[in-house]
């Protein structure tokens, strides 16, 4: 087992190699491995395979990974340097369809590009460089202020019921679910936290469970089959996920696994919350049946986790990586900019508008 994960970098920029920095989530949390990548095609593969993961994490990577290329390209003038980065930028885009966080930090990248057509190359990369460092140090703000308006919501010794991870590992610090219990824990709060294994890669069993477990958290894995139990016993006085995308309506996207878990809340009377930054709010995406679906290779469930496979050859195998939290099971989603409540037609569009005043 690897010394405390919480003291590495999830995302970095390798400023003196020009190399997109990550931890291998895939090997955790048996071993930690550092990938310094510095061509296109690996941080694609990164992206896809989940090397890297979590929809902030992956907007801090793309934004880091198309600077790295887009530092590398030889162009005399603007329209042959800006024909490169559109192609890295497009082939980036194309490595997953559900995070919302891939397309607006690689469409904030390009819009440095696109606002600065009177600028030389090397200005050119200069401000790509900026804009990348401060995709990502803005995301950790994000994250401590969703844990801070999340950690209002609970009290020491509560029981916390979480899918997934939308921990550190998963952003460029602290997290989004996780947030507030880091931040509580902190302040020495003992909360009681039930991490679902969450199917079909474990990221509960494997990443969240290893980073609180690392935090000194008390944590249990649970099977997301166990969940109802769980809550039956009394054992959880909140539920906090992440989420991949937002729908206009509080549609909430997450890991497959999310709705169950929120038809149950709803059956029990858990407050059930969604930690979103404001990035993953598509307000231009009108309810969760918009949303695309991303949906993987069918040995992650036959196959990935066992010595030999484990369901028959020749048995159809129906894999989607997400689901969505219908809006009437949400207590409330947790924004950088507060709280939004039902009806969330009209409570995103405010936290928006508090987000555009807070930035004029």
């Amino acid at each position: 087992m690897a010394d405390n994960i919480m003291n590495y970098e999830t995302v970095a920029l390798d400023e003196e190699k020009g190399a997109l920095v990550i931890i291998n989530q895939t090997q955790l949390p048996n071993h930690v491995e550092i990938l310094s990548l510095t061509e296109i095609k690996d941080i694609w593969d990164a992206i896809y395979l989940l090397k890297v993961r979590g929809a902030p994490a992956i907007g801090v990577a793309a934004a880091i990974g198309v600077y790295v290329t887009a530092n590398r390209i030889e162009a005399a003038d603007y329209d042959a340097f800006y024909a490169e980065f559109k192609k890295a930028k497009d082939y980036l885009a194309s490595s997953r369809p559900t995070a919302v966080n891939l397309f607006w930090a690689l469409d904030r990248m390009e819009k440095v590009v696109l606002d600065n057509k009177d600028k030389s190359v090397a200005d050119l990369k200069t401000l790509l460089h900026d804009e990348a460092v401060a995709i990502k140090e803005e995301d950790i703000w994000v994250c401590k202020s969703i844990g801070e308006y999340g950690l209002e919501l609970i009290k020491d010794g509560d029981g916390i019921l979480t899918h997934c991870n939308a921990g550190q590992l998963a952003t460029a610090k602290y997290g989004t679910a996780l947030a507030p219990i880091h931040l509580g824990a902190e302040k020495g709060y003992k909360f009681k936290v039930f991490t679902d294994e969450t199917r079909p890669l474990l990221q509960g069993a494997r990443l969240s469970a290893f980073e609180l477990h690392s935090h000194g958290i008390d944590t249990t894995v649970i099977c997301d089959n166990m969940a109802s139990q769980v809550m039956k016993n009394g054992w959880v006085q909140a539920i906090f996920v992440g989420c991949d995308r937002v729908a206009a309506n509080g549609d909430a996207c997450n890991k497959i696994g999310t709705s169950g878990v929120a038809i149950l809340a709803k059956y029990y009377g858990i407050p059930f919350y969604v930690c979103a930054p404001t990035s993953t709010i598509d307000m231009e995406t009108e309810k969760g049946e918009d949303i695309p679906i991303e949906e993987r290779p069918a040995h992650e469930v036959t196959e990935m986790w066992y010595s030999k496979r484990m369901a028959p050859e020749g048995v159809n195998v129906y894999n989607p990586a997400f689901d969505f939290a219908d809006n009437e099971l949400i207590t409330g989603i947790i924004t950088e900019y507060g709280i939004a409540r039902p009806p969330y037609n009209e409570s995103l569009k405010e936290i928006f508008e508090k987000k555009k005043n807070v930035n004029k």
